[in-house]
């Protein structure tokens, strides 16, 4: 297929895998957002407004999406970072100084259909950084694709921060989207050029949730797949080391967030009515515990502590934050409290909460990370 005739085809299809990815339909169901069920849907509170439940004060700060607008949360406080209604998916750097997100422009495109030239309304991407006072806002990388006497953009979603701060793991087609599907790559942050790790996808599906580990030697990532009607997405890793892939779960896993002392995987379950919270054990995928049980909760990200995990859930159609803690010693959990941390907010469901805690509330130790060796684990296979 000629070029100007393949961009068109594969940004329809880039729209079709988005809305996969933002939905979870190639991993399984996301909760019916509308509704909740037929009943009366609740009234979130104004796009300018997030409410703090009092019991909320939990260590360190929080950041989440509203209305296209980013949000820190930090102790009984929510504070607005951003306007204007363009900004998603945020995530901190290992050391707090920067919110990595992505920000969307409103640009006209012009690419040929069927031997014409076409006008298209484009949400070009570009991903950002700023402090957490939501100063110095900076530009990595921008989405903007031409060729000639034609504009494009390409996809980036999902960034996710390398611990030592140089590298973005994104979700994209850039920086030639007639040339890729929605996969994995990384960025450099002081060049912004993207570098493809080549990493398999099936019949172009795609990858999403790409998640760094504390000690930066590989990545977690969902491979998405279908089994008929079905999402069949596996949760796979990838050693930065010996370049080799890794599948970590069977069927039915999306949006994997590590414990900070990389032995355990927070991760969405996903089966035919909705998604819960589990944690698994980052060697061998075993579920080791079923956080939540209301077919309505799922992103769930870990705190750097280890003691908490928070996560989305929706309730009649109005999305909160909510954080369950972890009682006993891993892997014995029990589970503890678990309570809001927003009230109605209506919060974004495409944009994953991040959590951030000062090194000095943050215990030692005991124990250096462990060396995992997926290859070993029992039903793995290897690409």
């Amino acid at each position: 297929m000629l070029p100007g005739l393949l961009a068109p085809v594969l940004a329809v299809v880039g729209l079709l895998v988005v809305a996969a990815i933002s939905f979870g339909l190639l991993g399984g169901t996301l909760p019916t957002l509308p509704g909740g069920g037929g009943g009366p849907v609740r009234t979130a509170t104004p796009s300018n407004v997030v409410i703090i439940d009092p019991r909320a004060n939990v260590p360190g700060s929080l950041v989440y999406v509203k209305a296209g607008n980013i949000w820190i949360q930090a102790g009984a406080k929510a504070t607005q970072l951003t306007t204007g209604g363009k900004d998603a998916m945020p995530t901190w750097s290992a050391d707090g100084q920067w919110i990595y997100f992505v920000r969307y422009t409103s640009e006209s495109g012009r690419f040929p259909i069927s031997g014409q030239i076409k006008t298209f309304d484009l949400r070009t991407p570009t991903l950002e950084r700023m402090h957490p006072d939501g100063s110095a806002i900076a530009a990595i990388l921008n989405g903007h694709f031409s060729r000639g006497r034609f504009d494009w953009s390409f996809f980036i979603r999902q960034p996710s921060m390398s611990p030592d701060g140089k590298t973005a793991a994104i979700i994209t087609d850039g920086p030639d989207p007639t040339r890729s599907d929605l996969v994995l790559k990384f960025v450099d942050i002081a060049t912004g050029s993207i570098k493809n790790p080549q990493l398999a996808d099936i019949f172009g599906l795609g990858h999403q949730d790409p998640a760094w580990s504390p000690d930066g030697k590989s990545l977690l990532f969902v491979r998405d797949a279908r089994l008929g009607a079905h999402g069949a997405a596996t949760i796979e890793r990838y050693d930065l080391a010996t370049k080799r892939t890794t599948t970590l779960t069977g069927p039915g896993y999306i949006a994997p967030a590590w414990s900070p002392d990389g032995r355990y995987v927070a991760a969405t379950k996903t089966d035919t009515l909705g998604t819960d919270i589990v944690i698994l054990d980052a060697r061998t995928g075993a579920e080791l515990l079923r956080l939540t049980s209301d077919k309505g909760s799922f992103d769930a990200v870990w705190s750097p502590i280890g003691d908490a995990i928070a996560f989305f859930r929706t309730d009649q159609g109005v999305i909160d934050l909510q954080v369950v803690r972890l009682a006993g010693t891993a892997p014995a959990w029990t589970i503890g409290d678990t309570f809001a941390l927003t009230l109605s907010a209506g919060l974004d469901a495409t944009s994953h909460p991040s959590w951030w805690v000062p090194a000095n509330l943050i215990p030692k130790p005991t124990s250096p990370l462990p060396t995992l060796r997926p290859a070993g684990s029992p039903g793995a296979t290897t690409h």
